[in-house]
């Protein structure tokens, strides 16, 4: 089975920073690969670049056996690499429909009814808050409408980037039960998280990031059984 995703000897960085210095990652069809590592190793920039927001200073990007390398964003998301960033990103001063709706924008307008349909059945809430203004929401429901909104582009692939962030342990359990969700579903994502634990837990395969380089790639199993590694770059 061919990679979904195959990033290979990536490079970006800002102005005279380069932040990637050779990243390699793949993410197979269906699989939730975990991508952890400390503040600053780069996992932000990988994401961003990947989704043609930063630019490519060297390597190569394939998706779904088309070259997305240094791809303008509404390609990339055409293609169907859809990223949901880090502080849920939705538009205070529209509604929780007009945000899901503007997912569809791109990608997945045909169906734009019945996709927001299944956005309301995964999120319920939502679906009573149809109205509300995105910016008066719990943080816990902003995050949802990020996902949601993110899923009315019928993604291939879902980047989730701290989707955990600022939650309470309660909602914390609920997001990641929702991943666990998608994962089942056959949707193929790459998470990005501090909760380390948790995500390990649900992940079919993880690389560490450090300064800009992958220092691991392996099963979640392979990544626990080092002790320099659990202490090292996951706290444990």
């Amino acid at each position: 089975m061919s990679a979904l995703l195959n990033v290979q000897g990536l490079r970006s960085g800002y102005g005279a920073v380069e932040v990637l210095r050779g990243v390699d990652l793949q993410v197979m069809p269906g699989e939730t690969v975990a991508l952890l590592g400390s503040n600053g190793a780069g996992k932000t920039t990988l994401n961003l670049t990947l989704s043609g927001l930063v630019a490519t200073r060297g390597g190569r990007v394939q998706f779904d056996g088309q070259d997305i390398t240094g791809q303008h964003y509404r390609k990339v998301v055409a293609s169907g690499l859809i990223h949901v960033p880090e502080g849920r990103k939705v538009f205070p001063n529209l509604s929780v429909a007009e945000n899901l709706e503007l997912g569809a924008f791109t990608r997945g307008g045909e169906r734009r009814a019945q996709n927001l349909e299944k956005v309301y059945t995964t999120f319920p809430r939502l679906k009573e808050r149809i109205a509300q203004l995105a910016g008066t929401l719990s943080g816990g429901e902003q995050q949802m409408l990020a996902i949601g909104r993110g899923l009315m582009a019928e993604p291939r692939l879902l980047i989730l980037d701290e989707p955990s962030l600022g939650l309470s342990p309660l909602l914390v359990e609920e997001m990641f039960g929702l991943i666990a969700q998608l994962r089942r579903s056959g949707l193929a994502v790459l998470l990005v998280e501090q909760n380390v634990g948790q995500t390990l837990d649900i992940a079919d395969r993880a690389y560490v990031l450090e300064n800009g380089h992958i220092r691991f790639s392996g099963t979640p199993a392979e990544l626990l059984a080092s002790d320099t590694l659990r202490k090292a770059y996951l706290g444990l």
